[in-house]
C-alpha cells in the first residue's frame, strides 16, 4: 500500500514539533503509533518523515506491542557511548599532574609557567597520548574540585606580637575621647590620582558605541601632575575632609591636612573640645617613625590649644584603617569611569561623594609646596612637649600644647651656651623619684649589674641607672642622653638595653611622666648647644 505524499508531509510537520521535546524511547513509542494507525507500508512511510532508519521504528513496534514499563530513563542501565575518563583510566591523573605540578606533578612541566586554559590542559594531555577535548578537560576539573578563580588579597605576612593589643588599646582610646564628647578622626593619604585624560577603573552609562576616548599610556602630564588627596575622615559625626595637594606627600602636607580640617570644620563641630585623637597607619609621612610628623603636630598643639594623642594602627594593617573602608572607597566608587582631567574635576567630584548613610565629604584644592628631606636634629626632638604611653610608646604618644622652646634662636652664634650642672639630671622633676628612691634603686640593681668583666663601661653604675630611669621616665632617646651623659651613641644603646633587662629581671617598672615636666628646658638646652657643636660626636638625623 503506498502512503500519499500528503500525509507523510504531515508526519514531518509533526515529528519536527514533537521531536525536541521527548526522549529517545519516546519518540521511537510515537512513531510506532503512527505507523500502526498507517497499517501496510507505515513503517517505511514514518521512517522517512522522521529522517530514521526502519529498524528504529520497527524496535519501537516491539515495545509498543510488549507493553513494557516506563524504563524513567532514555537508555537502559550500561548503555550509550562510555565516558572517555573511563576507557582511559589514566586521563585523570594525568590532569591533575597538569594542574598541579608542586603537588603531584612534575615540576619542570611545560604548562607551570603558562596559564592553564582548557584548551592548553587539552593540547598538552594529547600530546601525552590522551586524547580529550576542551570541554571534556572542563568537566574533569569541576568533578575534581576545580573552578575559575581569581587571586585574593589575604596573605598579611608576619604579624606583630601586639597587633591585637594595640586593635584593643586603640579602640579603648577612641571609645574614651567620644564618650567625653572629644573628637576623634582617621587621616591617610588616598592613592595619588594621574590628572590628565586617563584611563580610571569602572564604567559609567553612555550613548552605545560612545566611550570617552583617554590616553593609550599612562606617562603623567608634565603640566598637570599627580593630585594627592588626604583625608581626614571625623568618626562621630561621619564626615568626610579632602585636602587635595598638588606638590609632595610630606608630614608637613599630612599635618596642614588635618589643620585645615580643624579651622574649617572641627573647631564648630566640637567648640569645647580640648584634645584630639588621631589614628593613623604605621608609615607614610604619618608613620611613627616619621620625625617631621611629630614636630608638625607639636606646633598644631601649639597653635589651637589641643592635647593631640595619636595612635597608630600596627604595621601591615593599613587596609582596617576606618578611612579606607568610610571614606575612600566611596569616592573611587564616585568617580568610577570618568577620566580626571583636572584637579577641579577632582575636587568637585570628592566634595560630591555621598552615602546612604549620611556620608558628606568637603575637599579643598592645596597648591602650596611642601619640599622634601628636611632634616629634623636631636635637639628638635628633644624639645618636642611629647610623652609616650605606657604601653607600646611608640605607636601611642601625646603632644602637649606647651609652645616648644625657640631652638632656632640658641643656634645662633651670639647666644652663649647656658651654664650646665651634671646634678641637674637627678633633678626629681626628671625622674620621677626622690634621691633616696634613686639611691635605693641603683642598690637594688648593683649587685647584678655593676661588674667589671668585659668592655670598661663608659658610664659609672650610678649613672647607667639614672640614664636609664630618664630614657623610661621621659622617653629621651639614646642619642640626647649621650650628649647630657658625655657618652656615646653606640655605649648608651648598649646602656640602656643592659638596665632595661636588669629592671625587668627585678620586676621594676618605671612609669613614664604624663606630661613633660618643666624642668626638662635645661636639658634641651643642653643637647642643642651640644649638637651644634663641630666637634660634637653626636650627628643630627633625620
Amino acid at each position: 500500500m503506498r502512503i500519499p505524499d500528503e500525509i507523510r508531509s504531515q508526519l514531518s510537520v509533526k515529528f519536527a514539533v514533537l521531536f525536541p521535546h521527548l526522549d529517545e524511547r519516546q519518540r521511537r513509542l510515537l512513531m510506532a503509533a503512527e505507523a500502526r494507525v498507517l497499517g501496510h507500508g507505515g513503517v517505511r512511510a514514518v521512517a522517512r518523515a522522521a529522517s530514521v532508519s526502519e529498524t528504529t521504528v520497527r524496535k519501537g513496534v516491539f515495545e509498543l506491542e510488549a507493553g513494557d514499563e516506563p524504563l524513567g530513563r532514555v537508555r537502559r542501565p550500561g548503555g550509550g557511548r562510555k565516558r572517555v575518563a573511563e576507557l582511559d583510566p589514566g586521563l585523570r591523573p594525568a590532569l591533575l599532574a597538569l594542574v598541579e605540578p608542586d603537588v603531584r606533578g612534575d615540576p619542570m612541566s611545560p604548562l607551570r609557567w603558562t596559564v592553564k586554559s582548557t584548551r592548553a590542559l587539552a593540547r598538552e594531555l594529547t600530546r601525552a597520548g590522551h586524547r580529550v577535548s576542551a570541554d571534556t578537560v572542563a568537566d574533569l576539573l569541576r568533578e575534581e574540585g576545580f573552578s575559575l578563580q581569581a587571586n585574593v588579597k589575604t596573605l598579611e605576612g608576619s604579624q606583630h606580637v601586639d597587633r591585637d593589643a594595640q586593635f584593643r588599646y586603640l579602640n579603648e582610646q577612641a571609645r574614651e575621647h567620644r564618650d567625653a564628647g572629644q573628637p576623634v578622626i582617621s587621616v591617610d593619604t588616598k592613592k595619588k590620582e594621574l590628572v590628565g585624560a586617563f584611563k580610571t577603573d569602572g564604567r559609567q552609562w553612555r550613548p552605545v558605541g560612545d566611550p570617552v576616548p583617554v590616553n593609550m599610556h599612562d606617562f603623567a602630564d608634565p603640566k598637570l601632575g599627580k593630585a594627592i588627596p588626604y583625608g581626614v575622615y571625623d568618626l562621630a559625626a561621619n564626615t568626610g575632609w579632602v585636602n587635595v595637594g598638588t606638590d609632595h606627600d610630606t608630614a608637613a602636607f599630612a599635618v596642614e591636612s588635618i589643620r585645615r580640617w580643624w579651622h574649617g570644620q572641627g573647631q564648630a563641630a566640637y567648640p569645647r573640645a580640648t584634645r584630639l585623637l588621631i589614628t593613623a597607619d604605621a608609615g607614610g609621612s604619618n608613620g611613627y617613625r616619621t620625625r617631621a610628623w611629630k614636630l608638625e603636630l607639636a606646633r598644631l598643639a601649639a597653635e589651637t590649644g589641643l592635647t593631640i594623642t595619636v595612635c597608630h594602627l600596627p604595621p601591615g594593617t593599613s587596609k582596617w584603617n576606618k578611612i579606607e573602608h568610610r571614606l575612600f572607597s566611596h569616592i573611587t566608587m564616585n568617580w568610577r569611569g570618568r577620566p580626571l582631567t583636572s584637579h577641579e574635576v577632582i575636587v568637585q567630584s570628592i566634595a560630591a561623594t555621598t552615602t546612604r548613610t549620611g556620608l558628606r565629604v568637603h575637599a579643598e584644592l592645596d597648591n602650596s609646596t611642601y619640599p622634601t628631606g628636611v632634616q629634623i636634629g636631636d635637639a628638635e626632638m628633644a624639645a618636642l612637649p611629647l610623652t609616650r604611653h605606657g604601653f607600646h610608646g611608640d605607636w601611642n604618644y601625646v603632644l602637649h600644647p606647651r609652645p616648644a622652646p625657640a631652638v632656632q634662636a640658641a643656634r645662633t652664634p651670639q647666644t652663649p651656651a647656658p651654664e650646665w650642672d651634671q646634678a641637674l639630671l637627678s633633678d626629681p622633676a626628671l625622674t620621677g623619684m626622690s634621691p633616696k628612691q634613686l639611691n635605693d634603686l641603683t642598690q637594688t640593681l648593683a649587685p647584678d649589674g655593676d661588674d667589671r668583666r668585659g668592655r670598661p663601661p663608659r658610664l659609672a653604675f650610678p649613672d647607667q641607672v639614672l640614664a636609664t630611669v630618664l630614657h623610661l621616665h621621659l622617653a629621651l632617646a639614646a642619642e640626647p642622653l649621650a650628649v647630657l651623659f658625655g657618652s656615646s651613641r653606640t655605649a648608651m644603646h648598649r646602656t640602656l638595653l643592659k638596665i632595661r633587662k636588669l629592671l625587668e629581671a627585678h620586676g621594676i617598672v618605671i612609669p613614664p611622666a604624663i606630661t613633660p615636666p618643666a624642668a626638662l628646658a635645661p636639658l634641651q638646652a643642653r643637647v642643642l648647644a651640644q649638637s651644634s657643636d663641630p666637634n660634637s660626636e653626636i650627628k643630627t638625623t633625620c
